[in-house]
């Protein structure tokens, strides 16, 4: 069984709705639409939940904004806090692999909050020893979130062609990204038996995704 938590936000939802009916299951605080089985519970009872659930694949796409968190502790609770009591859940139920969604530069060594954040979650999944483990550090995302609209990340998205194409190819982890070729990716790397850690960056999940259509 395949569970998925943070179907809420904008890739977790991508993923849900390009997966075929009834192959994930859902785990979140909110039900969203869709034929997929749902646990709806407190974050306080995910633990319980997934021992009973017993998932052979975790997807974490849980995020949020130090913005729309409201402080850098609220934004930690989600990015790192939540994401690794979820993975550590999953693994304790016998879940053999481990998918995340993190963001380009990520780093537990960087001085940016946010980078540094997402760093340190990789870190703290990667050390609980899952079979197979894969990290998608995506740049802009490019999509249609649910939700209220994040400004700043409206007028990056609507940049974001111009952004690409003085971006060089070198560098191309670092230009935008559609949720949905992140989201392909995911459902790609799924079916994944090889075990080890991998970090997939846009250039890879392109590739991936586009092999999944």
């Amino acid at each position: 069984m395949i569970l998925l938590a943070g179907a809420t936000g904008l890739v977790g939802n991508a993923v849900a709705r390009l997966a075929p009916a009834n192959t994930l299951h859902l785990i979140g605080r909110r039900a969203v639409e869709g034929d997929h089985l749902q646990t709806i519970v407190p974050t306080e009872s995910w633990s319980e939940a997934i021992a009973t659930l017993k998932p052979e694949v975790a997807i974490s796409a849980l995020g949020t904004t130090i913005k729309q968190a409201g402080s850098q502790a609220a934004f930690r609770a989600v990015d790192h806090d939540l994401v690794v009591s979820f993975a550590t859940a999953a693994r304790n139920a016998g879940a053999r692999q481990f998918i995340m969604v993190s963001s380009v530069g990520a780093s537990a060594t960087s001085r940016n909050f946010y980078l540094k954040t997402k760093g340190e979650a990789e870190a703290s999944v990667r050390a609980l020893g899952f079979d197979r483990l894969d990290v998608l550090r995506p740049g802009l995302l490019r999509g249609d979130r649910p939700g209220p609209r994040r400004i700043g990340e409206r007028v990056a998205m609507a940049l974001s062609p111009v952004t690409d194409l003085l971006t060089p190819w070198v560098l191309s982890q670092y230009r935008s990204i559609a949720a949905t070729d992140v989201a392909a990716t995911i459902l790609a790397l799924s079916k994944g038996s090889l075990p080890g850690v991998t970090t997939h960056h846009n250039q890879e999940m392109l590739e991936l995704a586009q092999q999944k259509r």
